[in-house]
């Protein structure tokens, strides 16, 4: 019995006991993030996986960073991942980086993010004609008769109302200089990004399966970020797998 009772007391010792909102170590080791105070960390299982784990941060005024969520399951791009300057468009994969979130939008209202939001309808396209480098990695807000990209390479957002209801843009391969060409019709850019690098990477609502090289979680989750999000804060998503993470 004494036997017994020494293990049971040695087991009571092992309970782990849920910790308070604890600092976090993972942002403490990253390298890229400025200036911000939100950061989401989306942390990939392998450099060939579609599987990711997304945490959220904020840094507090004391400057340490806490988990201001539960970890979120992810879903990542089908082709695995590449480094942001290596990627390629149409391969399935996800750019393995650094980068801002600067607006939102969706095919559904405004859930109350602090970010500009833009509630899409049939006439919203996110623009990928490598044809057409002043519209690439472009939202247009139309299909004018003057445009000088083509409708074929160019994603109709609404057409995917699961996966857009909302939706951040990740600022990857983001052209500078955008403004309206009333002429066109359109927004064009006099500093285009890298054509062919990819076009309309976003954190979004996640669908059936892997993606095409955005970020997926739950609709719910999606619209507990875009309240979180402050553009105030110069949120910032790191995105890489687990072993590149420091490096991204």
């Amino acid at each position: 019995m004494r036997r017994i009772a020494a293990v049971l007391a040695l087991l009571v010792t092992m309970v782990v006991i849920p910790a308070s909102p604890a600092v976090a170590a993972i942002p403490a080791g990253l390298t890229h993030l400025g200036n911000a105070r939100q950061v989401i960390v989306v942390s990939g299982t392998s450099w060939g996986s579609t599987r990711a784990t997304l945490r959220a941060y904020q840094r507090g005024t004391d400057g340490k960073w806490r988990q201001v969520f539960a970890a979120m399951t992810a879903r990542t791009g089908y082709g695995g991942w590449a480094w942001a300057s290596q990627r390629v468009q149409d391969t399935g994969q996800t750019p393995a980086g650094t980068f801002t979130i600067t607006r939102a939008f969706g095919v559904r209202a405004d859930p109350g993010t602090r970010l500009p939001y833009r509630k899409v309808d049939g006439n919203d396209y996110w623009v990928g004609d490598r044809r057409d480098p002043r519209t690439y990695n472009v939202f247009q807000p139309s299909a004018s008769k003057n445009r000088t990209w083509r409708i074929s390479q160019a994603e109709r957002l609404a057409a995917y109302p699961t996966q857009y209801a909302y939706a951040a843009v990740i600022n990857f391969n983001r052209p500078a200089g955008v403004h309206w060409d009333a002429e066109r019709g359109e927004y064009v850019t006099s500093t285009p990004s890298r054509i062919g690098g990819g076009s309309a990477v976003f954190l979004h609502a996640s669908g059936k399966g892997s993606t095409a090289g955005c970020v997926s979680v739950s609709r719910a989750n999606v619209a507990r970020l875009l309240r979180w999000l402050d553009p105030a804060r110069h949120p910032r998503i790191v995105m890489a797998p687990a072993s590149a993470l420091t490096r991204a």
